[in-house]
């Protein structure tokens, strides 16, 4: 059995107002590639398919192409749902879709039901918004983890009955991952970790959420996301996990790259050498965070650094010597909502919010979380 893992297209982003939609097409392209160059049997696609519950039109399309370009390469594709996908709405028609090949995995409640494909099974574990499975499965705690663990004992249930080798796809974070700012928080309590413990017992596992790839164990891998969606993704590879899995359920794997359309990166200096050092000049094509260490602001800096850097996307001011730019904002993106929150009470009160108003908060954060697993 060869299969390729992916996960984290995040169809139809953009990366600071540029659009993906192109770069996104073009990995599906060397998505298709892969599967016939390396004969792939099948391909698991592990959450966060499009970037927003309700996604465009385009980025629709582009998925719609995907799936029937894989179905007509007559390769099994298996795809749950992750954080930023609304299960609902991906999962529409699975049934149906289920007899072209196309396996949709995004209902909690089908989670101990396999695809077997070549006499392996594979397990669909979707986005587990702890307070939606809380009730129906009677969870002890209201975290990613007795989520994870109740779904696990449904599998392993079910792969007791069956016995034959298996495959286990999951959109979680789990214990010792690295995460992005690209990455939206998905912590309750403040606890969002699952440990790679509770995964044991299948041959394979397929996660997803995570944006760089890793190894959190031989067999328990994140492929990561397909193009660098933040900045703070300078220097991750990207692309896919070529799998084999041999008739004693053992597994090798190798990693393949994803096509760069541009590469980001990071610059930081002074104006006058940032435009003047040779040493730049590989990265005039890139899109760029560039830090700026003048010690007064430069006049019109973005448009003298388009003039030689065009793809400039953000910039900030970081004046030697430690001198904080005055209106300079505390960063946002990549942090967990409660903390933005948090900050905000403390900026605008002067002191940070009693133990009653956090909860509170904390609450008003999960519930808007959970009415959007629920779109």
């Amino acid at each position: 059995m060869r299969m390729l893992h992916t996960s984290d297209w995040h169809l139809g982003r953009s990366f600071h107002r540029e659009s993906l939609l192109t770069a996104q097409g073009a990995f599906v392209d060397h998505l298709i590639e892969t599967v016939r160059s390396e004969r792939v049997d099948v391909v698991v696609v592990s959450g966060d398919v499009y970037d927003r519950a309700l996604p465009s039109v385009d980025a629709v399309d582009l998925c719609n192409q995907a799936l029937r370009r894989l179905a007509a390469e007559r390769v099994r594709t298996v795809v749950i749902s992750g954080n930023h996908d609304s299960a609902r709405r991906l999962g529409f028609g699975a049934d149906l879709i289920d007899a072209a090949g196309v396996h949709l995995r995004t209902d909690p409640g089908r989670v101990g039901e396999s695809v077997v494909i070549d006499e392996v099974a594979f397990y669909g574990i979707p986005y587990l918004e702890p307070e939606l499975v809380r009730v129906p499965w009677e969870l002890p705690e209201r975290t990613h983890t007795a989520a994870i663990d109740h779904a696990m004992s449904l599998i392993r249930d079910d792969l007791s009955r069956r016995g034959p080798r298996s495959v286990v796809l999951a959109h979680a974070f789990v214990t010792g991952g690295r995460g992005s700012d690209s990455e939206r928080d998905i912590s309750v309590g403040g606890v969002a970790h699952v440990p790679v413990s509770a995964f044991d017992g299948v041959d394979y596992v397929a996660l997803g959420h995570l944006h760089g790839r890793q190894r959190m164990s031989e067999t328990v891998r994140y492929s990561g996301s397909p193009l660098a969606y933040s900045f703070s993704e300078v220097g991750q590879l990207k692309g896919s996990w070529l799998v084999d899995l041999d008739q004693g359920g053992r597994v090798s794997a190798e990693f393949v790259e994803a096509p760069v359309p541009r590469p980001v990166n990071r610059l930081s200096g002074r104006i006058d050498e940032l435009l003047t050092s040779d040493e730049h000049a590989p990265y005039e094509d890139h899109w760029l965070q560039v830090v700026l260490t003048d010690p007064i602001r430069p006049k019109g800096a973005m448009d003298r650094l388009r003039s030689r850097f065009p793809h400039t996307l953000t910039l900030s001011f970081e004046p030697e010597g430690g001198v904080q730019d005055a209106v300079a904002r505390p960063k946002v993106a990549g942090r967990p909502e409660i903390e933005v929150a948090l900050d905000f009470v403390r900026e605008v009160r002067g002191e940070a919010a009693d133990p009653a108003e956090t909860d509170l908060l904390q609450k008003a954060v999960e519930a808007c979380r959970t009415k959007e697993a629920m779109a």
